[in-house]
């Protein structure tokens, strides 16, 4: 399946349905007069955050999304049936936007959550409805409220417990797939992995989401390489996992690389907690280990670990680090975030 996270879609509520003009004509009723039913409610359209999706894909192939028009009011006072509702299904973690791609509407966080982003027009009153003392046979109904249309944009953000970032062949792909049974695309070429990946990876008995993104370079807020696009995959996260290539000539650069376009790309990504490692320790000398370790601990300010996805040696130790900055991070959302409504609407 291909990965989507940005969509612009076409929505449109149901038109109310129109009431009617009637009047009584049953034999041997001695007194007529109107019956005219009210027309339905036109369908609302709804955006559901569902289990079992994790793209938007099925957006790219379907970009209209109209809700039905109400039943129009009939005779006998039979009003007309409500429009059916059209509803998105969309991931968790997904936020919705207006057209201008920047005012935020909703942000759909949880499986099951959901917001009408569109009533449907009410149905116009019936000729029974104008019925006075002193318009005893009105001969008038109203039509139905017409619907409402707008273009919105769909954002997928990933919902995962922690993320790693890093230069392109840092080994994030590889870290992934050594600790999850997530299986990203592997080479010893830059930019390899071209979408966001995500893994459930198990420590201690415990389990949590571990999300990875493509690499980053210099320049990558202005547009550089793939650009910071995908950095949006990371900022729900509670801890950062910074991979820095041991084999590269300068790991305190690298790092210093990364850490600049995260606070370039700004939204709170470069304040988040950071396990620092460096990686691919296997394929280094003793001796330079030591000497880059300590560079990278100069430019980090704090003490990296060290790792190696191919033999595992590190690699239970930076899952621990991660799952504790989790743990506390759940601890302290549970301390500040108030209980939610699951259904909200416009």
């Amino acid at each position: 399946m291909k990965f989507l996270d940005q969509a612009k879609v076409y929505v449109r509520s149901g038109d109310g349905g129109a009431g009617a003009v009637s009047f009584r004509r049953e034999k041997f009723i001695e007194f007529g007069g109107p019956d005219g039913g009210d027309g339905g409610r036109g369908g609302d359209v709804v955006v559901m955050a569902a289990d079992g999706l994790n793209t938007l894909i099925d957006f790219r192939y379907q970009q209209h999304f109209k809700a039905k028009t109400g039943g129009h009011g009939m005779g006998r006072n039979r009003s007309g049936a409500r429009g059916t509702d059209v509803v998105l299904r969309v991931p968790a973690g997904t936020q919705i936007f207006e057209d201008d791609n920047e005012t935020l509407i909703a942000d759909l966080t949880r499986v099951g959550e959901r917001v009408v982003l569109a009533r449907g027009g009410n149905g116009g009153f019936g000729n029974a409805h104008f019925k006075t003392s002193t318009n005893q046979a009105p001969r008038r109904a109203n039509p139905g409220q017409d619907g409402r249309e707008m273009w919105i944009w769909l954002r997928l953000k990933l919902i995962a417990d922690a993320g790693i970032v890093g230069l392109p062949n840092a080994g994030k792909s590889t870290f992934l797939a050594a600790v999850s049974a997530a299986k990203p695309k592997i080479a010893d070429y830059p930019f390899t992995t071209l979408a966001p990946n995500l893994g459930v990876v198990r420590v201690d008995a415990r389990e949590f989401v571990l999300a990875d993104i493509p690499g980053l370079i210099e320049g990558a807020h202005e547009g550089a390489g793939i650009g910071d696009r995908f950095l949006g995959h990371v900022e729900r996260t509670r801890v950062l996992l910074h991979l820095v290539d041991g084999t590269a000539d300068d790991p305190a650069e690298s790092y210093r690389v990364i850490r600049g376009e995260l606070e370039a790309y700004g939204h709170g990504l470069a304040g988040k907690p950071e396990i620092v490692a460096l990686s691919k320790a296997d394929a280094i000398p003793a001796d330079e280990l030591a000497k880059k370790k300590k560079a990278l601990q100069k430019a980090a300010r704090r003490a990296p670990l060290v790792l190696s996805a191919a033999t595992g040696a590190g690699v239970p130790e930076a899952l621990r680090a991660l799952l504790t900055e989790i743990d506390e991070g759940r601890a302290m959302e549970a301390e500040i975030v108030p209980a939610e409504a699951d259904d909200w609407h416009l």
